[in-house]
């Protein structure tokens, strides 16, 4: 049990890293975005690289900020059920989840993910727009890390589950730490 809660607080600290500083790309994302708007409503103008610029950044927190949103408690799930449930009860449900719906997802999304992702390395693929901006490739790699992540993730809330249903309380979600969320 040891290497299980070894293993959970690995986890959900590099999640947690991780979202943290990927949460700073929103400023230049933000940035980004006015810009674009400012130059296409106020000069009706405009710049291919920019605009892709602030989608990528999108993207990109989105995919890696996955983990930590998971983490946190912020994704999506039927709280009318969950929230008023015993800790036991919410540790089947995320048990389950984690098994029989997150892991799985997750190596599919891998699994189909990669021979795109090699070509793409391959062929070392650039933007089709105009001004677009030339790393594709390797915009196309940060979905095969956040895949990594998310299982990571998936495995780590599995064994927290499973800590807790060994009565190892201390691993029990506290939902005051996800409220902000």
């Amino acid at each position: 049990m040891r290497f299980l809660g070894n293993f959970v607080h690995a986890i959900d600290s590099l999640n947690d890293w991780i979202g943290r500083g990927v949460a700073w790309l929103v400023i230049p994302m933000v940035v980004i975005t006015f810009l674009v708007a400012t130059l296409r409503y106020g000069f009706s103008t405009g710049w291919g690289t920019m605009q892709e610029s602030y989608m990528w950044l999108h993207g990109i927190i989105f995919l890696l900020g996955a983990g930590y949103t998971l983490l946190h408690g912020g994704h999506v799930r039927v709280d009318v059920i969950y929230r008023p449930a015993s800790a036991r009860y919410k540790a089947y449900i995320d048990l389950f989840g984690s098994l029989f719906l997150l892991i799985p997802v997750v190596i599919m999304i891998f699994i189909y993910s990669y021979p795109y992702v090699v070509t793409s390395w391959r062929h070392l693929e650039g933007s089709n727009e105009t001004g677009g901006l030339p790393g594709l490739f390797l915009y196309k790699s940060v979905i095969l890390v956040f895949c990594v992540l998310m299982l990571l993730q998936g495995l780590s809330l599995a064994a927290r589950s499973l800590l807790v249903l060994a009565g190892h309380k201390e691993f029990e979600i506290n939902e005051e730490e996800h409220e902000g969320i």
